[in-house]
């Protein structure tokens, strides 16, 4: 018995991968596809710069590291009063320039490119005693991450760095805690399918808008008839289009019909449409921020804008700070953290921005000097301009406010005017 093939009626069989077997769908059969002429269904390959080529996937990208990039990034102490900005070198490196040869939005949209293309961010910190002397970026291809014992290690560039050493923001974890997922890679399926129809729109509107052709009509008799007739074709065709003629003859008795799908009833308008919301949905994003407004209005727009920040923007910002704080400065950390400011996101319409502020000032939660610096604006001169300020007919509950004293009653004479003196 031989493996893979099976015996029938003695002299037939059918091989186990073949399309005569019942059990093999024709869908995954190449002998099927060749029937029609079709030897092999091949997608575009996927890799981090054919994916930028698709447009949704290039907007992600470069909108998501952008903004974490312009978030505003300080480093911070606590104390008796209250957090206080960090000064020196340290603040420097964390707030204005990470390194000699990049400043802060340089450095940090390289980082941010990494994490949403290959899927993982690196930087090596660069330390003097206590101070934070500069963080290098490290390309993550040409990382390789190690496990020894409970410890990772990080070879680049001929060296080896502790994990104490390194900021590693990953896209996603693989189940060994050591190797990662990136979004690109995930997406695969849905990125190769919007390739597909970017070659094939490319190629469709490259042939002047001229579909495959089918020559129809009786077939010459004379030797190489037929393949006159289909090169008369072609070259009425191509002269057609250098002369933006939209009429051009055929022979008698012929006629030319479109071969495979019209784009129209194809749904290919509609199919691109869905590829944009599949990369949203990749990189957990509200569509209106890859400029699909089809299903968009006045007020979702501005609950998509809200849920950029809560939930997208806010958490890759905590990621990064969970591994700033621990890597810069331990687990102890001496009361130092870095953070990023997001009230700049979440400023709103000029109208509700007012109002909220002036709320906040009435009920003593900022100092008016404090509600202008939101604003860029500088500090007003005035003392009071620094105090704290609430109603004052907000009182304690259960507790009456006092009475004023009653005034004296004055002296009047009988046709009631106050006595002379």
């Amino acid at each position: 018995m031989k493996i893979g093939i099976e015996f029938s009626r003695g002299a037939s069989e059918a091989r186990s991968a073949s399309i005569e077997n019942p059990t093999v769908p024709v869908s995954q059969s190449t002998e099927f596809m060749a029937f029609f002429g079709l030897s092999s269904v091949k997608l575009p390959h996927v890799s981090v710069a054919s994916a930028l080529t698709v447009p949704a996937v290039l907007s992600a990208v470069a909108f998501l590291s952008r903004t974490m990039a312009t978030l505003p990034l300080h480093a911070y102490r606590d104390t008796d009063k209250g957090a206080v900005r960090l000064t020196g070198k340290t603040a420097v490196t964390i707030h204005d320039a990470p390194n000699d040869l990049m400043g802060s939005f340089k450095f940090r949209q390289w980082f941010w490119q990494q994490v949403f293309t290959g899927g993982r961010g690196l930087a090596w910190i660069e330390r003097n005693g206590s101070v934070i002397e500069a963080l290098w970026p490290m390309d993550p291809r040409k990382t390789t991450v190690k496990r020894m014992g409970f410890d990772l290690v990080y070879h680049f560039d001929g060296k080896t760095y502790p994990a104490a050493d390194v900021i590693d923001v990953p896209f996603m974890l693989n189940e060994d805690q050591i190797t990662h997922r990136g979004p690109i890679m995930l997406a695969a399926k849905a990125i190769q399918l919007a390739l597909a129809m970017n070659d094939y729109g490319s190629n469709f509107f490259a042939g002047g808008g001229v579909p495959p052709l089918a020559l129809e009509g009786p077939v010459p008799s004379a030797k190489g008839g037929l393949e006159r007739a289909m090169a008369d074709v072609s070259r009425v065709i191509d002269a057609a289009k250098r002369t933006d003629k939209p009429i051009f003859p055929l022979p008698p008795n012929h006629k030319l019909s479109p071969v495979g799908f019209d784009p129209a009833k194809g749904q290919m308008v509609e199919a691109r449409l869905f590829q944009i919301q599949e990369i949203a949905r990749a990189y957990q994003m509200p569509p209106a921020f890859l400029q699909d407004l089809s299903k968009g209005t006045f007020s979702n727009v501005e609950q998509q804008d809200l849920h950029l920040v809560k939930h997208l923007i806010g958490q890759w910002a905590k990621a990064f700070e969970d591994e700033a704080n621990l890597k810069l400065f331990g687990r102890g950390r001496s009361g130092r953290y870095v953070e990023h400011n997001l009230d700049g996101l979440q400023r709103g319409d000029f109208k509700s921005r007012i109002e909220g502020i002036a709320r906040a000032i009435q009920t003593a939660q900022i100092t008016p000097n404090e509600a202008r610096a939101l604003e860029n604006r500088p500090k007003h001169g005035n003392p009071d301009a620094d105090e704290l300020l609430v109603q004052g007919a907000t009182v304690v509950l259960g507790k009456q406010p006092l009475k004023p004293a009653p005034a004296e009653p004055k002296t009047e004479n009988g046709d009631g005017n106050e006595p002379q003196a």
